[in-house]
């Protein structure tokens, strides 16, 4: 069961018009102590979201009135930093990295078991606290987490997606070692290694921007081990 703060119950958002599959999702999650709320339209999960402080949502994306995307897109836009949990059918890579662009803090694709819904909830309300800041400082860098623009002193750094989303996770977790498994399964949301050195290419390519644009911020390699953001 996940900790309350002075016993208050946390409380999740579930959008989902398939009734046997809200049920199972809110019963999963008031067992794991939670007060949950379910909304099976669009619309009403729009409202309902703008409305209230839910700690986490969990949001499909094939819903009747409206896609869950645009959903997504539209609390992002009004400024809601609620972490988002997408759970759809969709399975492509494009589906995984069009949600996670809009704004989603992570995916499950159907079906999923109720203990993985119930931890991912739990992860995504973990970082809730952190990902509640609009602006995070490191070093002589701002990160601006709802636009995704990132700026050495008043100067603004030009990064790809990717790369934002590389030194976020990085920056959250300053003066930590990150290890290559970590990168994978939270920036690039695989659960295996692909056999690649894409983590390395990207840090390596992130490492050059924050040079170019004279930051005092560098990516320290932990050797046997992964990354750490270096303050300077």
């Amino acid at each position: 069961m996940v900790p309350t703060q002075s016993d208050k119950r946390l409380r999740i958002l579930v959008i989902e018009d398939d009734q046997l599959v809200a049920d199972l999702m809110r019963q999963v999650l008031v067992d794991d102590g939670y007060d949950v709320d379910i909304a099976p339209v669009a619309e009403e999960g729009r409202r309902l979201a703008l409305l209230n402080p839910y700690d986490a949502i969990v949001l499909d994306l094939e819903l009747p009135d409206r896609n869950g995307l645009a959903v997504l897109q539209d609390l992002r836009r009004e400024g809601s930093t609620t972490p988002i949990v997408v759970a759809t059918a969709h399975d492509t890579t494009a589906d995984v990295v069009r949600a996670l662009d809009a704004g989603a803090d992570d995916y499950l694709q159907k079906p999923f078991p109720n203990e993985v819904l119930a931890a991912r909830v739990r992860a995504a309300i973990r970082r809730g606290g952190a990902r509640s800041m609009e602006r995070v400082s490191v070093g002589d860098l701002t990160l601006h987490r709802v636009t995704h623009e990132v700026h050495c002193q008043s100067k603004e750094v030009i990064l790809t997606a990717r790369q934002y989303a590389l030194l976020e996770f990085l920056a959250m977790r300053a003066g930590e070692t990150v290890t290559r498994p970590m990168l994978l399964e939270n920036v690039w949301h695989l659960q295996f290694d692909p056999g690649s050195n894409v983590v390395d290419v990207h840090v390596a390519q992130l490492r050059k921007r924050l040079r170019e644009s004279g930051s005092v911020v560098d990516i320290r390699t932990v050797r046997g081990e992964g990354y750490s953001l270096d303050l300077g």
